[in-house]
C-alpha cells in the first residue's frame, strides 16, 4: 500500500539524517546546526504558502502545540546526538515505538492485532538485546574509554525525545484529518522558526555564520528533513493507515544509523548492532505483512 511505502522512505531517511546530524554538529554547536536547520526547511516550504492558508484559529493553536513538542524534542535529541555514538542513537531510537504504541490504542482507539503484538515483541526483544549483551559494559569501555557508556543524562534525552516525538506523530494523524499536508507542513515549520527566533533573543545566541556557511550538511539535512515528512504527512492523510504500524515501519532507520556508525564514524560492535536491529525489522514485517 502506498502509505507503507511513504512511510518505509521516512524511516530510511530519518536514519540518514541521524548521521547528517551529527556530521553537522562537528563544525557547529547544537543550537547553531538547529535554527540554521529549522531556518533553511522552512524556506524550502515557503513557495508553498500560498496553499496554506484557510485553517482556523483553533487548528493553527494545536499546530501551535505540535512545533512546540517537537522544538522541545529537537533541543534534546541533539544535545544527545553530540555527545552519544550515531549506532547507539539509532537503537535506542527505537523505544519510541512503545510510546507510540501505547498512543495508537489508547488516543486513537486502534487495535492490536495478533501480528502487531507478535511484532511489537520482536521491536522489544531486540531492545533488551542491546541494553543487556553480556560483557558489553566492558568491550564498550575498552573500545570507546566510556563512549558507549554515556551519562545517564543523554540517555534521558534521548527517551524524552522519544516520547515527544510519539506524541507529536499521535497529533499529526488526528490534524491530517482537518487539514492538507501542505498546510499542516507550512504552519508546523512557520511556527518552529518562531520558537527558535524567541530562543535566540532570550538566551543571546551568537551564531558562527562563517562556519555554518560552509556546513554544507545542514543544507542536506534540511532538503532530506522536508522530503521525509512531506512524505509521512501523506500518509498520515490516508484514512487506512495506522499510527501502531507506522510507528514500527519508522524504525527501519535503525539500519541506516547502524550502517553509518560503521562507515562513517568507524564505530565498534557493529555486527552485534546490526543483529539487534535484525530482530527488529523481522517484527516490522510481521506487523505489516499479516
Amino acid at each position: 500500500m502506498l502509505w507503507i511505502l511513504l512511510v518505509l522512505f521516512y524511516g530510511l531517511a530519518k536514519g540518514v539524517r541521524e548521521i547528517f546530524k551529527k556530521k553537522a554538529l562537528e563544525r557547529n554547536t547544537v543550537i547553531e546546526v538547529l535554527i540554521v536547520y529549522t531556518f533553511v526547511s522552512f524556506l524550502l516550504v515557503v513557495p508553498t504558502a500560498g496553499n496554506a492558508g484557510g485553517l482556523p484559529l483553533k487548528m493553527l493553536a494545536v499546530v501551535a502545540v505540535k512545533s512546540f513538542v517537537i522544538f522541545i524534542a529537537w533541543l534534546a535529541s541533539f544535545k544527545a546526538i553530540e555527545k552519544m555514538p550515531i549506532s547507539l542513537i539509532g537503537v535506542l531510537d527505537l523505544s519510541r515505538v512503545l510510546f507510540s504504541t501505547l498512543l495508537g490504542v489508547v488516543i486513537l482507539g486502534e487495535n492490536m492485532t495478533l501480528p502487531k503484538i507478535i511484532g511489537l515483541i520482536f521491536v522489544l526483544a531486540g531492545l533488551m538485546m542491546l541494553k543487556f549483551k553480556p560483557g558489553s559494559k566492558k568491550s564498550a569501555d575498552k573500545q570507546h574509554g566510556k563512549s558507549e557508556s554515556v551519562a545517564l543524562i543523554y540517555i534521558l534525552l534521548t527517551l524524552l525525545s522519544c516520547i515527544l516525538n510519539a506524541v507529536s506523530g499521535t497529533m499529526d494523524k488526528v490534524l491530517m484529518k482537518s487539514m492538507t499536508s501542505t498546510q499542516l507542513q507550512f504552519w508546523y515549520m512557520l511556527f518552529l522558526v518562531l520558537y527558535y527566533l524567541i530562543y535566540i533573543l532570550i538566551k543571546r545566541v551568537k551564531l558562527n555564520f562563517k562556519t555554518l556557511i560552509k556546513n554544507y550538511w545542514i543544507i542536506a539535512l534540511s532538503v532530506l528533513f522536508v522530503l521525509a515528512d512531506k512524505a509521512l504527512f501523506i500518509a498520515n492523510g490516508i484514512a487506512e493507515s495506522e499510527v501502531t504500524v507506522m510507528t514500527l515501519i519508522k524504525q527501519s532507520g535503525c539500519i541506516m544509523t547502524i550502517l553509518g556508525g560503521k562507515f562513517v564514524f568507524h564505530e565498534k560492535n557493529i555486527g552485534y548492532k546490526l543483529l539487534c536491529a535484525s530482530v527488529v525489522i523481522a517484527g516490522i514485517l510481521i506487523s505489516v505483512a499479516f
